[in-house]
């Protein structure tokens, strides 16, 4: 069978990796795909902006599967525009997908469904948000509603910078586009835990929890970017505590979602917070992660495709997942400047010594072909990825592929894990 998968990045990397390897697949498209993907996948262009355009790159190639990366296409309708032509397709409708698009949206729903999240008000105008401003405590947290690239989260440390933030958002000096709505809400302390779903509109099967590190900075400091690096481990969840999320936040989301006439299928991402009284949930994303993919899908035994049919098809329930046990871990190495400026095209080498490291694969997230040059062609360069039996190891093989890879001014976080060494260490 022949898959087609829409995006451009390392998780797109990832899934084209984790299709070509089913035994059942004859061939994987990745549009637009980049440097890395195209090692694994044909490459053809497309605008994932386009809806038009996507559909027409469909009925090209006549995929008995379409996979869809990114969020942008989902909030655009892709997976609605290619179910009306018939086409099987992995991934939340267009409606589904507002868990993710609309942080009011989530917010509310949240409420609706009595799932446990941060306290919040939803502002549509200037009067609203200073009203709201102050029934809060500093620390407050500032969020865009719409999608933002991982970077429309602030957190202020007095109301004042609050209320700047948020007239940011809303006049798009702060990401560039206006906000009609701007979030506030309570301040929340604790680890974060990536928990993604597979969902089927009815079932949820759980993946392999992660720890992602959003901050640009060592010791988690610095501006949010889409994610500096991240780890699994089979002790980051006791299995009590998985089967608690699960039955407490996942199911009820996926069942909510049902009696409101919008069943999710496809990857539901639960973003954690792990507090004193218990996990709240910080925000959905209704698709794979992003470094999370790369560090999960390497460790899963079980053939993706097989598990994805099984949500298209509503027969989840009857599907098991196989992990191999231990650790992974994905490091990102990013272009000076991000989540700033930075430069593109330059050349990248070391790759092939870095593969040859045990247990590690590299993952493209911003290459491109420039001749027989790889170059650089985004913030976010390569994800390292490395497995082990231990996160200790995991890591250990991670930095020594890293130190084998070179590009003009590559920054990456020397201290991806440190939360869970320091627990390890005690």
């Amino acid at each position: 069978m022949k898959v087609l998968i829409l995006g451009s990045g390392g998780r797109e990397h990832a899934l084209a990796w984790a299709v070509a390897r089913s035994e059942r697949v004859t061939e994987v498209v990745c549009a637009p795909g980049n440097g890395g993907i195209a090692q694994v996948a044909r490459c053809v262009p497309v605008n994932l902006k386009d809806l038009d355009a996507m559909a027409r790159l469909a009925k090209a190639e006549q995929p008995a599967l379409t996979i869809v990366g990114p969020e942008l296409p989902l909030s655009l309708g892709i997976v609605d525009t290619l179910q009306q032509h018939g086409r099987r397709v992995f991934g939340p409708t267009q409606g589904a997908a507002m868990l993710e698009t609309s942080k009011g949206f989530a917010k509310r729903f949240l409420q609706r469904h009595n799932i446990p999240t941060a306290k919040y008000a939803v502002c549509a105008t200037t009067a609203e948000l200073e009203r709201a401003v102050e029934v809060f405590h500093p620390p407050i947290v500032v969020k865009a509603d719409g999608l933002a690239a991982g970077k429309g989260v602030i957190i202020c440390t007095s109301r004042d910078t609050a209320l700047e933030a948020a007239h940011g958002l809303f006049t798009g000096t702060l990401l560039g586009e206006a906000e009609r709505q701007v979030v506030i809400e309570e301040f929340l302390e604790g680890d974060e835990v990536s928990f993604l779903c597979l969902s089927d509109g009815k079932h949820v099967t759980p993946l392999l929890p992660a720890q992602d590190h959003k901050r640009i900075g060592e010791g988690d400091t610095g501006p949010n970017t889409g994610g500096m690096g991240v780890y699994t481990t089979d002790g980051l969840l006791e299995p009590a505590m998985r089967e608690w999320i699960v039955r407490h936040i996942a199911e009820p989301t996926v069942r909510g979602m049902a009696e409101e006439d919008t069943p999710f299928v496809g990857v539901l991402y639960v973003g954690l917070m792990m507090t004193a009284r218990g996990p709240q949930v910080l925000e959905f994303n209704a698709r794979f992660g992003d470094p999370e993919t790369q560090a999960i899908l390497p460790r899963l035994e079980t053939d993706l495709v097989d598990a994805l049919e099984a949500c298209i098809d509503g027969r989840l329930s009857e599907t098991a997942l196989r992990w191999s046990p231990g650790a992974s871990v994905c490091v990102v190495a990013s272009s000076a400047g991000y989540p700033g400026g930075y430069k593109t095209g330059l050349p990248i080498s070391g790759l092939g010594a870095a593969t040859r490291v045990a247990g590690v694969q590299v993952f493209h997230a911003g290459t491109a072909q420039a001749g027989s040059q790889l170059v650089t062609a985004g913030g976010r360069v390569l994800g390292v990825t490395a497995i082990a039996e231990s996160l200790e190891e995991a890591l250990r093989r991670a930095y020594q592929a890293l130190a084998e890879i070179e590009f003009e001014g590559i920054y990456y976080r020397r201290d991806i894990g440190h939360r869970a060494l320091k627990t390890l260490r005690r």
